[in-house]
């Protein structure tokens, strides 16, 4: 916690009749989060250009934290641009809201390049704490891409085409198919969100073993070491045989 200390504050515009602040003194909490409410010239952004120190003023100003002012001016036209394009919640979509998933925002990620680093979404969901909708597009193309224990994306389509299906008892479901539309496999109901994500991130590593192996089995002129790697790569495809056909018992079953 930390506080911003305003006291006896007064400042007005070069050629104002009225001041803007006149002898205000108030202090602000840095753990609330508050709205400046008022009609425009009241003074709402000039209050946080004065925090910001754009403006001379009399009285004092007491902080120990940066303040930034949103939106931020773009100087580097190559960086990627993020904007708020849609917040999915209950009073919008008339969906209501989940045990977990309470809302999610959907956030349009404008591209300089095609080819960008998958750790840029990671990064960015798990310094928001909310569930996030990626809307990545360059040019006239769009993907969307969310992060859920790792990175999901679909294939890039005309932005034309590219729509955004909310399907759901609640938000938690809705949330939950949208993941199921982004990771690609076979999904068992009997399985939480995660349990099926981690099956199925164990079936892609197994089959990239079972490939490596299999090429340096292949590349191997030594008898010995070749049987060796032939012999781990059938254990790994019965490893992986065995995942897939208890998950398609059980999709069995709930038939």
């Amino acid at each position: 916690m930390s506080l911003i200390s305003v006291n006896n504050l007064t400042f007005g515009y070069d050629g104002s009749f009225n001041n803007i602040f006149e002898n205000v003194s108030f202090n602000i909490d840095t753990d609330w989060k508050l709205g400046l409410i008022g009609r425009n010239g009241k003074g709402k952004t000039t209050f946080l250009k004065l925090l910001q120190g754009k403006y001379e003023y009399r009285g004092t100003i007491s902080k120990s934290v940066d303040v930034d002012y949103f939106p931020f001016e773009v100087t580097n036209k190559n960086r990627m641009s993020i904007e708020i394009v849609n917040e999915i919640a209950p009073n919008k979509v008339n969906i209501p809201a989940g045990e977990d998933v309470k809302s999610f925002f959907v956030l349009l990620v404008s591209l300089k390049k095609k080819k960008y680093d998958e750790k840029t979404i990671a990064t960015l969901s798990k310094l928001i704490p909310q569930n996030i909708l990626f809307v990545l597009e360059y040019e006239n193309e769009s993907r969307l891409a969310i992060y859920h224990t790792k990175v999901m994306q679909t294939e890039w389509k005309p932005t034309e085409n590219q729509q955004i299906e909310l399907h759901g008892l609640n938000l938690d479901t809705v949330w939950e198919n949208i993941v199921k539309s982004l990771e690609c496999g076979v999904w068992n109901e009997e399985l939480s969100l995660d349990e099926n994500i981690a099956l199925h991130n164990k079936q892609e590593q197994l089959k990239k073993q079972i490939e490596k192996l299999e090429k340096q089995a292949r590349a191997e002129r030594q008898p010995k070491k070749k049987f060796e790697l032939v012999r781990k790569a059938k254990e790994l495809k019965e490893e992986l045989s065995s995942l897939s056909s208890s998950t398609n018992n059980m999709l069995n079953m709930e038939q």
